[in-house]
């Protein structure tokens, strides 16, 4: 399955996929508003704002499987506006493990991480970057957003 063509919902109820990111690298990563590593979602922004106009996105799926997530998606986007001012894409709350996995994490949790852990995401924010291509790289929860070897994967795939 191309990871480009799976869809998912927008909080407007629009759907959207990474088919319009194709070609830049792209940093998914289950999100959660009150865990204790909800801070990075600063360092996420400072990615965004860093390397966003040279073909970089951040695309944030909140998930409430690790029971920490806000009730809606109202409250979720209210959240990541006012507290850590996020300009990346947040989509639609979403399952990232069982049986109704969203799609596109039942795709995803098919790569190890550096360690060799695949399948089942251990918890909020861990982080998958899709290279142009499609090449996956993914990233324990506890790896910060900025750690070098995320931003030498960034650096070395950035189209432009």
């Amino acid at each position: 399955m191309d990871l480009y063509d799976i869809e998912f919902d927008r909080m407007d109820g629009t759907k959207a996929s990474l088919a319009e990111h194709r070609d830049d690298v792209v940093m998914v990563v289950n999100v959660a508003s009150r865990c204790g590593l909800t801070p990075q979602y600063e360092t996420l922004e400072k990615l965004q704002q860093l390397y966003g106009e040279r073909g970089f996105t951040v695309v944030g799926f909140p998930s409430n499987q690790f029971l920490q997530e806000l009730s809606t998606d109202d409250k979720i986007a209210e959240f990541c506006s006012t507290t850590y001012g996020v300009s990346f894409p947040v989509v639609s709350k979403v399952k990232v493990n069982g049986r109704n996995a969203h799609p596109l994490y039942a795709e995803l949790t098919k790569t190890p991480d550096a360690s060799g852990h695949d399948g089942r995401i251990r918890w909020n924010f861990e982080k998958f970057l899709v290279l142009p291509g499609g090449e996956v790289r993914r990233y324990s929860p506890r790896t910060v957003p900025d750690a070098p070897e995320i931003i030498q994967a960034i650096e070395g795939h950035l189209p432009r």
